[in-house]
């Protein structure tokens, strides 16, 4: 294993480590740390004059309005549109392509977690950090696993929120030091597997287009027959493709025929 720096950061309770092996978290700074910062190698080392775009994504006004008022005195960020569900912070993102998603997990119509893997697979520069009150670890992997830059719970303070913003755009993953540690070893082993899926675990929307799928209807056709939008349908897709893990039509049609007996 390779040997590490650890230095301190400008940013109180926030630990930076040099190495290239990302998640090999110190454990034993975790009880000292509120905040544990991992240094990317190779990213932004300073931050630059822009104003930093955020897009504000959580199911509850109220959440919203709270982070909004944290936000609004802080000069170099600007919360450029809010999102009530992952598939408007999807259709969000396309639009106004923000530098960081503040992304909420638990929401109506799409998960934050499937919505950071569609926005980072077509807006990879875009940072985004999970802003949530679950503190779970099959979220934590899957979220960092579709790219996320940072996993924070919603009980972080308005100077956390605020660094963490910061640090995602010079290179950073932000992770709680009070679970940093928890989940480091699954990290590290890639031993996480994705649970088996089976047609529970998709919406009736979701069905109604995998059926479709399986007829060989493209998506223009699909959104003809369900009286939906071709974005839509291709949302929809992409959202199908991560649940069960594969990344084109061929191999999803073989996985509905050989696993769900479509």
């Amino acid at each position: 294993m390779k040997s590490r720096r650890v230095t301190d950061s400008p940013i109180s309770g926030v630990c930076v480590i040099h190495s290239a092996e990302v998640f090999h978290i110190l454990r034993q700074k975790e009880k000292d740390l509120p905040l544990i910062s991992v240094y990317l190698w190779g990213g932004r080392n300073e931050m630059n004059d822009n104003i930093i775009k955020v897009l504000l994504t959580d199911d509850q006004t109220l959440i919203r309005d709270g982070i909004r008022s944290i936000l609004k005195d802080e000069k170099s960020i600007i919360i450029v549109d809010e999102a009530s569900n992952g598939r408007e912070a999807c259709e969000k993102a396309r639009e106004l392509k923000p530098d960081v998603i503040l992304m909420d997990i638990r929401m109506p119509e799409m998960n934050g977690v499937e919505a950071t893997g569609i926005i980072k697979k077509e807006l990879p520069e875009t940072k985004i950090i999970i802003l949530t009150t679950f503190d779970d670890d099959d979220y934590i992997i899957k979220a960092m696993s579709y790219g996320a830059s940072g996993y924070l719970l919603k009980d972080i303070n308005s100077e956390g929120l605020i660094s963490a913003i910061k640090n995602s755009l010079s290179g950073n993953v932000i992770l709680p030091g009070k679970i940093a540690a928890r989940i480091t070893s699954k990290l590290d082993s890639g031993s996480h597997e994705a649970e088996p899926v089976g047609l529970d675990d998709f919406t009736e929307r979701e069905i109604d287009i995998i059926r479709l799928m399986s007829k060989g209807f493209t998506n223009s056709q699909i959104a003809g027959e369900l009286y939906l939008t071709n974005g839509t349908v291709k949302n929809y897709v992409s959202q199908i493709y991560m649940k069960i893990n594969v990344k084109d039509r061929t191999n999803a049609i073989l996985y509905f025929k050989n696993k769900l007996n479509l």
